[in-house]
């Protein structure tokens, strides 16, 4: 089977280009790709079959071979040391759901505090 890496896709409109091990371009459709997987990132290898299409070749029956790790999963942080940080957000955002419940919103710098955190523990847990 002919292997190559992704040469960019777009999850909107569905479709993108493998770049082949063998220097072609090979388009790739959504519905090729494996359960799961939506959107896979540029320079991810694959293993593809290729059939004609109208256009020219298209890749059918896509498998990744060793996803691209993004930049921020090196930098994710353990999950016992995420453990601590969603419980102190925990305990955060109670003081703010009480602060709510009297009618009144925290003060700005607080309130810009806790948008802070929630930010920063949604990128560790989306990476």
């Amino acid at each position: 089977m002919p292997t190559g890496k992704v040469k960019w896709f777009d999850s909107d409109k569905g479709f993108g280009f493998i770049a082949s091990d063998e220097g072609d371009e090979v388009f790739l459709h959504a519905s090729s790709l494996p359960a799961g997987v939506t959107s896979p990132k540029p320079g991810s290898r694959v293993e593809f079959s290729i059939a004609d299409g109208r256009r020219g070749p298209s890749a059918m029956g896509v498998a990744l071979l060793d996803p691209v790790t993004t930049v921020s999963q090196g930098l994710r942080k353990k999950p016992e040391e995420m453990t601590v940080i969603v419980e102190d957000l925990i305990k955060m955002l109670d003081g703010v759901s009480t602060s709510l419940r009297k009618g009144r919103y925290p003060e700005p710098a607080r309130g810009q505090k806790v948008a802070a955190v929630l930010r920063a523990v949604a990128d560790q847990l989306e990476a």
